[in-house]
Parts: structure tokens; sequence; C-alpha cells
């Protein structure tokens, strides 16, 4: 297994990583919407945050030289199973290749520091 890190993401607040390399896979742990740049959390919108958790995603997966294309596997936990159609949305801007990676969806009653998305995922190493 190998660490995987970028500075265009959020330190990790925990004893975990960024990202795993683990065999053909990349495991990115959990994004919440804190921009890297400043270390703030992104605006208290559902589509400020959804877009940082996004482009926080997209960081880690150029790092290895992948791209939302390359996601087999995603989890979504949103605060208010009401913000699904803004989230999903913008969640489709991205993730626009034929195959979309499967997903679940889960409405979580406290997300870390009171954010409204928190989003992982599993990408495959072609």
């Amino acid at each position: 297994m190998k660490k995987i890190e970028t500075s265009n993401a959020p330190d990790p607040k925990g004893p975990y990583s960024q990202a795993v390399k683990a065999g053909p896979f990349l495991f990115v742990s959990g994004q919440i919407p804190i921009d890297p740049k400043t270390g703030e959390l992104a605006d208290r919108t559902i589509e400020a945050q959804t877009k940082q958790v996004l482009d926080n995603i997209e960081a880690i997966l150029k790092t290895e030289g992948l791209g939302f294309d390359d996601v087999a596997k995603t989890e979504v936990f949103l605060k208010d199973i009401q913000d699904f159609p803004v989230m999903n949305a913008l969640y489709a801007q991205r993730f626009s290749s034929s195959v979309k990676p499967a997903r679940q969806t889960i409405e979580a009653s406290k997300l870390p520091l009171d954010v409204l998305i928190e989003i992982s995922c599993i990408a495959y190493y072609e």
C-alpha cells in the first residue's frame, strides 16, 4: 500500500490518509468542503460545498494521473436528503462519462464540522 497526498486538497485532521493506493485501486477518504488554500469551510450552501468537495476529490485523483472517469464507486453523505437534487445535478456534471460510478447516498445527522456533505470514492487504475 502507498499513502497518497497533495497540498491541493485539505490535510487530514486525524489518523487517516487523503488516499491510499492498494493494488489497482485508489481509496479516497471522505472529503468535506474545506478549501485547501485557506483552510476554511466553503460557503454554507449545498452548491458551494458540493463543488468544493468535488474539487478536493479531483485534486487527489489528479495526483495519481486519474480523473472522475476512473472512479468506480462513490459514497455520498448528506446532512439533509432534501439537498439530493442540487448535489446530484453538480455531481452529474463531473461524472459525465458513459459509465457512471456505482453510488450510495445516505442522510447523516451529523458530519464533521457540521458540513452539509461528505463524499468518498474508489478509483481504478487501468
